[in-house]
């Protein structure tokens, strides 16, 4: 059986960029290799691969949450026109918890975060919605 999340992989084009909005989350470099050849080829189904893989690790977090970065060198990665549209199918968002939503947004907001909604309630928690590195959605929840 499953235990809990362990990570997220995510494409992009610039890694120092993305680890330093990562880190206004409070992400820490933790790893970082170059990736090629055929035991990687075959394991991540692309032909040639060759990438920067950096880890990104939330310290003392329990269970272990990590951030996985890839920049692909070879091949070129394939755009997604569609990445910031919820209503597609396959991966829709990653949600981080937070303890109070409403400083969490604030700070952000100073930082230059661009949020896509306000604050909602539902479920027993409260919920918005943020634009994250190459476009992908990601969200925070407080629970109530």
């Amino acid at each position: 059986m499953v235990t809990n999340f362990d990570h997220c992989t995510i494409v992009v084009r610039d890694i120092e960029e993305t680890k330093k909005f990562f880190a206004l989350l409070g992400f820490q470099e933790d790893f970082s290799a170059f990736i090629s050849g055929d035991r990687f080829s075959a394991y991540m189904g692309v032909n040639g691969i060759e990438a920067e893989h950096v880890t990104l690790s939330l310290p003392n977090s329990s269970p272990r949450q990590e951030i996985q970065l890839l920049k692909y060198h070879t091949p070129v990665p394939i755009a997604d026109p569609n990445i910031v549209r919820l209503d597609k199918l396959g991966y829709n968002h990653l949600c981080f918890a937070v303890d109070n939503i409403e400083e969490e947004v604030q700070r952000l907001k100073g930082k230059g975060i661009r949020f896509l909604n306000e604050v909602m309630e539902f479920r027993g928690k409260k919920l918005t919605f943020f634009s994250g590195p190459e476009g992908i959605t990601l969200e925070l929840a407080e629970w109530l």
